[in-house]
C-alpha cells in the first residue's frame, strides 16, 4: 500500500481530514481517512459529486447501504455521519477493504461499518435502501440487475465512475430494471446518476 499526502479540504457540508490532523476552523462534518491504503480520499470528481449528493438526500437517515467498490470506505463513512444506520462495504481488492476498515475504526464506525473483500453475488439475498456504487460503467452494464434486485421498492441507488459516453446507456439500463432518474451531475469527464427504484 502507498502512503498519501493531503491536507484538509472541503467537500459539500465535508471536511476530509488525514488521520495526524487537527480539525480545521470552520469544519465540516468530519471524514477521517488514513494515510495508508487505496485510492479514494475525496479529490476525484465522481467522489465529490457522490458526496455532495448524499448529503442533499434525507433518506439516507436510517438507511441500511451498501457501498461496492468501497475503496478507502469514503462514502460508506459518509453515508453513517449522515445518519445510515449501516453500510457494508464491498470490494474486491484486499487492501482496499483492509484500508476501508482501518478507516472506519479511525471514524469511530468499526460496528456500523462493515468492510467485505469479495464480489456482489457473496452479499445475494441481501436488501438495502441505498445502494452506493462508484464504478467503472462495464460493471455496473454487468451487475445492474443484481444491483437494482438488492435494492428494496422506494431506495436509492447512486451511481457514478461513468464516462460522459456512458451516460444514457447506464440510466436506460437501470430504467428498464425499474428505476426512475432523481438527479444527474454532468462533471468534467464523468457524469453521477441517483436513481430511485420504483
Amino acid at each position: 500500500m502507498t502512503g498519501r499526502i493531503f491536507t484538509p479540504f472541503p467537500i459539500g457540508p465535508f471536511t476530509i481530514l488525514p488521520e495526524d490532523a487537527s480539525p480545521t476552523e470552520p469544519c465540516g462534518i468530519p471524514l477521517v481517512l488514513g494515510k495508508k491504503g487505496a485510492f479514494g480520499s475525496g479529490e476525484h470528481e465522481t467522489t465529490a459529486s457522490c458526496l455532495e449528493m448524499l448529503a442533499g438526500r434525507s433518506e439516507v437517515r436510517g438507511a441500511r447501504g451498501l457501498d461496492l467498490g468501497s475503496g478507502t470506505g469514503i462514502l460508506a463513512i459518509a453515508a453513517v455521519r449522515l445518519g445510515a444506520e449501516t453500510v457494508v462495504a464491498v470490494d474486491i481488492e484486499w487492501p482496499a477493504a483492509v484500508s476501508c476498515a482501518a478507516n472506519a475504526r479511525l471514524n469511530g464506525m468499526e460496528d456500523r461499518v462493515l468492510s467485505v473483500c469479495g464480489e456482489l453475488s457473496s452479499l445475494r439475498g441481501e436488501r438495502f435502501d441505498l445502494f452506493l456504487a462508484n464504478i467503472y460503467a462495464d460493471i455496473h452494464l454487468a451487475l445492474a440487475d443484481q444491483m437494482v434486485a438488492m435494492t428494496r421498492p422506494g431506495g436509492l441507488l447512486l451511481l457514478s465512475g461513468i464516462p460522459l459516453q456512458d451516460k444514457f446507456d447506464i440510466q436506460n439500463r437501470f430504467a428498464r430494471l425499474g428505476c426512475s432518474l432523481l438527479d444527474m451531475r454532468i462533471l468534467e469527464d464523468y457524469v453521477t446518476i441517483l436513481m430511485g427504484k420504483d
